[in-house]
């Protein structure tokens, strides 16, 4: 007799609040529950999470981009079983508090850190060093690319950086006005990649960096708040291994982030990056899904062997509950282009690891992570803000 797992007891409220934390308003640049635009949640025996969000009007035309946001990230909470959205108007006191924010943006003109509210942020994340993160990072980043969209791709794997060698980009990081600006490269198909790296601080890729915890913490913050990125739609962060201190203090600082947890079939491996999808669980971030590396070699002759065993990337999914969307295999072209800055999946974008890379790309661009449209839901709460701070300005002067 087989025995039956039992299913997750639904989360509490304030997981669930802690989750919506992450959906930003992209006018206002703030998250839905710093705006006050959570009315109510109700969380039922069988998992049915009920959500009623508050509108400035019911005909916002982003509902769907809001209900979606929503739904994707709190159905990523263990017991959660279905997540229905209510839309309620905003009463007059909620839309002065909202104004209030929205006066302050104004004034301010600058979020907290360089990064938009719109941009669409991924964390590639892996328990213990040596599964190709950094690997996957790259290439993903130059398949999305490749669709015509502007990347950044954060380093913040202080000690182990390799992102520099790998998309053949050097030279020190220069910058203007206190401000710092990362270096840029092209890629075929109208896109672009926004690259910073501690490899562009260091005088020579060889020099160890013997830093404690919350100095990396602090590198890693002035990279998100120093460097002039500009309008980016995905940001790519390859994450350090583990759970440590950056891992803490980027979910902090990005509350729209989300993961992409990268494993073997080893199982040690799958154990290990078990640990970083609870981590991800406790700070409220989204898992997007698993990406088995390395999954089996493919010979210059087409014949595939698994030399690190099979099925830890399925086990891994399972055991977090969150989809395998990759398998990437390990062949030739994937070491080499990562020698010679030429990743595999612009480089040979047909061969079994670029097809991979850019399958995947296209999965987490069109389905899972679209890019964020603006379009007009508090941008009359926002503009009359505006029109008011500039009329109480003048009457001052």
């Amino acid at each position: 007799m087989t025995d039956t797992v039992p299913a997750p007891a639904p989360p509490s409220v304030e997981a669930v609040r802690g989750m919506l934390g992450g959906v930003m308003d992209p006018e206002l640049k703030a998250s839905i529950v710093d705006l006050g635009m959570v009315d109510d949640v109700v969380i039922a025996p069988d998992g049915v999470a009920t959500i009623h969000i508050a509108l400035t009007t019911l005909g916002c035309p982003l509902q769907a981009e809001i209900r979606r946001e929503i739904q994707s990230k709190v159905t990523s909470l263990p017991g959660i079983t279905d997540v229905k959205v209510r839309w309620v108007e905003m009463t007059q006191e909620q839309k002065s508090a909202a104004m209030q924010r929205a006066r302050l943006n104004a004034r301010e003109n600058a979020p907290d850190t360089m990064i938009p509210a719109t941009t669409r942020v991924l964390t590639i994340s892996s328990g213990k060093g040596g599964v190709g993160k950094s690997s996957v990072t790259v290439n993903l980043a130059a398949a999305i690319a490749a669709r015509g969209f502007r990347v950044g791709v954060l380093d913040a794997d202080i000690w182990g950086f390799s992102v520099p060698r790998m998309l053949g980009v050097e030279g020190r990081l220069s910058g203007t006005e206190g401000k710092i600006t990362p270096h840029h490269r092209d890629v075929p198909g109208g896109g672009s990649l926004e690259i910073v790296s501690m490899g562009f601080l260091v005088e020579d890729e060889s020099t160890a960096l013997m830093w404690r915890g919350l100095i990396l913490t602090k590198a890693v913050e002035q990279f998100l708040t120093d460097v002039r990125w500009g309008d980016l739609d995905y940001l790519l962060i390859d994450m350090p291994p583990g759970t440590g201190d950056v891992q803490m203090g980027l979910a902090r600082m990005l509350p729209q982030a989300e993961m992409l947890v990268v494993t073997t079939p080893a199982l040690a491996a799958q154990k290990v990056a078990t640990r970083v999808a609870d981590m991800a669980r406790r700070s409220y971030m989204k898992i997007v899904g698993v990406v088995e590396n390395m999954s089996e070699f493919v010979a210059p002759d087409g014949q595939r062997f698994a030399l690190f065993g099979s099925g830890g990337g399925a086990a891994l999914a399972a055991e977090i509950g969150a989809p395998l969307l990759a398998s990437i295999p390990l062949e030739p072209e994937v070491s080499a282009g990562g020698d010679t800055g030429n990743p595999v999946s612009l480089s040979a974008p047909d061969s079994p690891a670029g097809a991979a890379f850019n399958t995947l790309a296209a999965h987490l661009v069109d389905e899972l992570l679209p890019p964020v449209e603006m379009a007009g839901c508090t941008a009359r709460i926002f503009e009359l803000a505006t029109a008011n701070l500039a009329a109480a300005d003048a009457a001052k002067a």
